[in-house]
């Protein structure tokens, strides 16, 4: 029996989801590649335990969660460009407002952004979100409240996105 039998069918069954969290957390889709890469090195390191234990996707997730806040800290990944798109070109008011949020999201703090990804893209429930950032239930709460204010404040013309989020959270 080989160290990572089952490793490669976990990295293909799950890449396509992976791959669009590391890019809502990073914002860019080269940074996004590499911080999947880096973690997934990470996870082929453990494999044979986390097989035992049942828990590769967690782990794959909380891992990219801490290694995309350790970038941070270290100022690694470069500030997003945050100036607003330009309504004269012949986009959709969905592209825009994708963009628009994009950027917003680029403005938060990396747990503040951790927790927006994982609950509202991952859909991913309060207690699943506090047991991947290593957190009390109350405190994923506390930052999805802070996170979604300062995401009305950063980008108000999105208020009615806000207001959908925040009706289906109650």
């Amino acid at each position: 029996m080989n160290r990572y039998d089952g490793f490669r069918e976990f990295v293909l069954a799950r890449q396509q989801a992976l791959t669009r969290s590391a890019y809502l957390l990073t914002g860019d889709a080269h940074l996004a590649e590499d911080l999947l890469q880096s973690v997934l090195l990470k996870v082929a390191n453990h494999w044979p335990r986390l097989v035992r234990h049942g828990t590769p996707e967690a782990y794959t997730r909380k891992a990219m969660i801490n290694q995309y806040i350790s970038w941070r800290r270290r100022k690694q990944l470069e500030s997003p460009n945050t100036d607003p798109p330009e309504r004269g070109h012949a986009h959709d008011d969905a592209t825009i407002d994708r963009i628009i949020l994009r950027q917003a999201l680029a403005r938060l703090t990396p747990r503040q952004r951790a927790v927006i990804v994982l609950r509202f893209y991952e859909d991913l429930s309060e207690r699943e979100t506090a047991e991947i950032l290593g957190c009390s239930l109350g405190t994923v709460k506390s930052q999805t409240h802070h996170a979604l204010g300062r995401l009305r404040t950063l980008a108000p013309e999105l208020s009615q996105l806000f207001a959908e989020i925040e009706e289906v959270r109650r």
